[in-house]
Parts: structure tokens; sequence; C-alpha cells
């Protein structure tokens, strides 16, 4: 380790890195779930967006050396891909079932029979989010927390649906052309990191083009066809017995929907974190701005960040900034009130 106080040492040979995959069969179909860690410690659950998989959607917060050492050194990752959306998927089959969200729901809770989980801390993004927030509230007792990062609770809009019906003609008729990646980076991205004629555009979204490239756009048009569909959960999310912790960007096309969903949650055990000058997926924009807040949601639960690693003295989590009495539950539950706390982009 250096000297400098930001600096994080992670000892890498006590924390499997290797992802393992499986093909889990389930009433609904086939799902690839790619799993990181220890299985016999508490596992966290991740759904993309859409379009996307856990490399191209979650590895900007799994690399962060801070989230890696916190998450990695707490639980077991299981990341779950929509079907057709793994890498290296092949075009389904026709034979295949066509899914509503309903079902995505329900393939998450066979995917949890499979592996003999019971409750898990749940991660998701957007389309993600709101098929996370739906087996919540459909399987209360199986879900200890959600982290959503611009989450969906409504039905679309006039102006989404319209979009993704652009986008669904267009993946039948030209499959993953120039516009259907221009349409999915202004959903995932904002404008600061998309570039502009004189602003290269950033090495995140190259790579997520490069990604996009990859994926089978009959499996896609399956997911956004679920999701164009979905209906609005509002009124179940008094139903959710667990706390929940909403990060969104600024500039997200979905910015309104987060306040909206936060505004409906259980007060006691919400909270919203307002992310600047970044769009939908601040998991790969702006990750670092996610660190803190999670910190602090996880300590609720009694999760922690390994001793042997040097935190930042920013991190809540670090020994010199921290007493005894902030890990009781009811000092966690203060901190989980639904506050709207603005990160500027240069944390």
């Amino acid at each position: 380790m250096g000297d400098s106080s930001d600096s994080v040492s992670v000892d890498m040979e006590t924390i499997s890195v290797a992802g393992k995959e499986h093909l889990v069969k389930t009433g609904h179909g086939s799902v690839s779930v790619v799993v990181f860690g220890d299985q016999d410690k508490p596992a966290l659950i991740t759904y993309p967006d859409l379009a996307l998989n856990y490399m191209s959607c979650f590895q900007g917060v799994f690399f962060c050396p801070e989230a890696f050492s916190l998450l990695l050194h707490n639980f077991c990752i299981y990341h779950i891909s929509p079907p057709g959306h793994e890498l290296g998927a092949a075009v389904m089959s026709l034979d295949d079932p066509v899914l509503s969200v309903d079902d995505l729901a329900d393939q998450i809770a066979e995917v949890l029979d499979y592996f003999g989980l019971g409750k898990v801390m749940c991660m998701g993004v957007t389309a993600g989010a709101y098929v996370l927030t739906l087996f919540a509230i459909k399987y209360t007792r199986r879900v200890m927390g959600l982290i959503l990062i611009s989450p969906l609770c409504k039905a679309p809009s006039w102006t989404e649906w319209l979009c993704n019906k652009v986008m669904t003609n267009l993946l039948y008729f030209c499959g993953m052309c120039s516009l259907v990646k221009e349409l999915l980076l202004l959903r995932y991205f904002s404008k600061e990191v998309r570039g502009s004629v004189e602003v290269p555009e950033s090495d995140v979204v190259q790579a997520c083009r490069r990604l996009l490239g990859e994926r089978q756009s009959p499996n896609v048009l399956r997911f956004l066809e679920a999701i164009n569909e979905r209906p609005d959960i509002t009124k179940g999310l008094r139903k959710l017995q667990c706390r929940s912790l909403i990060f969104v960007g600024e500039n997200s096309p979905f910015h309104s929907e987060a306040l909206h969903m936060t505004s409906k949650l259980d007060r006691r055990f919400s909270a919203l974190v307002e992310v600047q000058a970044c769009g939908s997926m601040v998991t790969e924009e702006q990750p670092d701005a996610m660190l803190i807040p999670l910190e602090y949601f996880l300590m609720g639960f009694g999760f922690y960040r390994p001793s042997k690693c040097s935190v930042s003295p920013r991190s809540p989590l670090s020994p010199t900034s921290i007493s005894p009495e902030l890990f009781s539950p009811e000092s966690m539950g203060l901190k989980l009130k639904p506050i709207k706390t603005r990160i500027s982009g240069e944390v």
C-alpha cells in the first residue's frame, strides 16, 4: 500500500473472483446465472437493464476496489441474466416461451430454489430493478433488502411506450443496428459521457456500444416487449417488508419515476440518493458515488468492510470515523429516512 489516505488494499487471494456460470432450468425456460464468491455467504442477486448483462451493467461498481471489498467480503454474488442476454447467447428458439414480467419474477424464485437460497439482497438497474421489485412484492419473505438503480414501478408513459415500439420495430426488421444502439445509450448514459462533435464519447460508452453489438436482437426484443407491457406496481410497494436504497442519476430519463417510487415506499425503511451529472446506469457511469450510501445501508444488516482493507477517511466504515453505537438497528433506521442526497460528479 502507498501512503495515500485514499488508497485501498484488497487481498485478492482471500476472495474468489472467478465466476462460474450455471444454466438453470426453470418452468419458464433456462436462465444463466454467474456466481462469484463463497456460496456459504449471504446471497446478493443482480439483474441488469434491457440488452445488458452483468459485464455491461455491473462491472463498474464491482471493479471499484472499495465496493468490491465491501460486497465480496459479505456476499456471494449471483448475476442473473434475462433470458438470452448472457455472454455468448444463441438466438432463442421459437419454441421458447414468451415471458411476461411476472414470469421473469417467478423465474428468479426458481433460481433461488435451485441454489437453496433463503433471503437475498437484490440489486437491479431500471428494467432489472422493476423485475426485482416485482419479485420482492410477490415473495416478500425472500428479500432482505433492495438496491435499485433508476428503477421503474409504473406502466410505461406514452413517451417511453412509443420509444420502445420504435426499438421493437427496428430490432425486428434491422437487428441491433446503429440507431437501436443510440437509443439504448440515451437510455443508459448522460450526455456528459455520450460525447458530442467536440468531445469524444467516454471509454465506458464505447465499451457498452461494443457489447451491445454482441447481443442477439430477437432475445433483446423479447425482454423489451415484456418490459413495455409491464403493469403499474405502485400499490404493491406498501407490501414490501424490506429496506430499500434507490440511486438515480439526475439526467436519467427515469428520474421522475424514481422520485415517484420513493414517495410510495415506507418512509422508515427507504432512502433516495440522487447523483448529479449522471444518467440511469450509475453502476457504470459513476460507481464511486454509490460507495458511501451502500456502506451505510449494509451496516443496517450487520455487514461491514474487511478490517485488513485500508479505506478512505471519507468512508463511514473507517475505524476512525465511526462509533460502535452506530451499528445499532435503531441508529441505522434513522440513516434510512427518505432523504434526497445530491452527489456531484467530482466525488
